[in-house]
């Protein structure tokens, strides 16, 4: 029984990391509505990114996967001017600076045209954004305003250079409500202008959130699972020396995997000096402080015959509840902040559901075994009074012939 529940639990954690991976990088799809109008121009792909209300459509060539048909789209939601841009970003990340954008204006008179144009980090400064020849090749470049479905619709085929890769594509996307001529003014200040860029692979469509994904899974996966194998493996199915090794694995690993997420938050929060979310970045300073300090009890911590042990126990043991509380919290908190689609939330109440279930199960039996176990005559062994001869009882009966340290 106990090597079949290892063996289970060791394949839960990486089934909830497949999970939870492919409700990130799931697309939902576009609209009915530019659905139908991204067929009419050949286009298969379609899906709705994830901040503006901006859906997003491809077809890669079959004879030149560097040619792109593109299409982007807004609802114009009875707005008499808009602009609406989309680039790509050959530099590691993606984000504005740096991006050979298209952009195509609609005009109060109701014309509309796109040029292409180089954003620059003198854009960022507030200089005045003219149309500029850029790196990728751009033809058929076209704004239509599609009255039926009242969409304000970008469309364009482009043929990347031998820097991009489309299996990893950064690409941005904006909206704006103002133009002097050809030149658009400042978007909108809101939080989504600022978080909307992403790395996609368009082959399948799926989006990297690498910030969130990893927290998920290293702060909020692994960790508990390490929580549960220390607190009820030793007693209802007593792994011994498996037990420690597997709660230290699951730890180290979403340790590992929360600092990576975490000193990607803390970029994000530098490159966005715009918005200042205090409460989430407290709590992850805590959570990294004292993770990192439990952490380091795996080599700094009090010896078994210590008198103390008992009390570090108890700290550690509450801390690490405590922590738990916090990272869940942190995480809602997170997701809130950066408002995906609901597969996010959805994917997260799955794993804290899942884990529910095992905790529930398992404290179950070890309440009905502690129980049996108590009914017994006093000869046999108690909770305190291991049996004679089992494993427990030998390493006693070692721990009190060993000579005093």
């Amino acid at each position: 029984m106990a090597s079949a529940a290892v063996t289970s639990f060791i394949v839960f954690i990486p089934f909830l990391f497949l999970m939870l991976n492919s409700s990130a990088a799931h697309y939902i799809p576009c609209s009915e509505s530019l659905v139908e109008i991204a067929q009419g121009k050949n286009i298969s792909h379609c899906k709705k990114l994830t901040t503006l209300g901006v859906e997003f459509g491809w077809e890669v060539s079959k004879h030149d996967e560097r040619q792109i048909d593109i299409l982007v789209s807004k609802r114009l939601n009875n707005a008499e001017m808009m602009w609406l841009a989309w680039g790509v970003n050959p530099q590691v990340r993606p984000q504005m600076v740096g991006t050979r954008a298209i952009i195509g204006i609609r005009q109060l008179n109701g014309s509309a045209g796109a040029k292409t144009y180089n954003i620059t980090a003198d854009t960022k400064l507030g200089c005045r954004l003219q149309p500029s020849e850029i790196d990728v090749q751009v033809k058929n470049m076209s704004l239509d305003y599609v009255a039926s479905f009242d969409y304000l619709t970008l469309h364009a085929t482009i043929v990347l250079p031998s820097i991009y890769n489309i299996s990893r594509l950064n690409h941005v996307w904006q909206v704006g409500y103002g133009a002097q001529g050809a030149e658009p003014a400042m978007h909108p200040t809101a939080l989504q202008n600022f978080d909307s860029t992403e790395t996609i692979d368009l082959g399948n469509g799926s989006a990297q959130h690498v910030h969130g994904v990893l927290n998920i899974i290293g702060w909020g996966t692994f960790l508990p699972a390490g929580v549960i194998i220390a607190r009820y493996f030793p007693y209802p199915l007593e792994l011994g020396a498996y037990r420690y090794h597997l709660h230290v694995a699951c730890q180290i690993i979403g340790y590992n995997l929360g600092v990576v997420g975490w000193s990607i938050g803390l970029w994000l929060g530098q490159a966005s000096k715009e918005y200042k979310f205090k409460v989430h970045r407290i709590f992850s300073i805590f959570i990294f402080t004292f993770t990192t300090l439990q952490v380091l009890a795996l080599r700094w911590k009090p010896h078994k015959t210590d008198d103390y042990r008992k009390y570090w126990n108890m700290y550690h043991h509450f801390l690490g509840y405590a922590l738990l509380a916090v990272i869940s919290l942190n995480i809602f908190h997170g997701i809130d902040i950066l408002k995906p689609d609901h597969s996010w939330k959805r994917a997260y109440v799955g794993i804290l559901g899942v884990f529910g279930v095992i905790v529930t199960a398992l404290e179950i039996f070890t309440w009905a075994k502690y129980l049996t176990e108590d009914k017994k005559p006093k000869t046999d062994a108690g909770p305190g009074n291991p049996k004679p001869g089992s494993g427990r009882a030998a390493a006693a009966a070692a721990a009190e012939t060993q000579p005093p340290t």
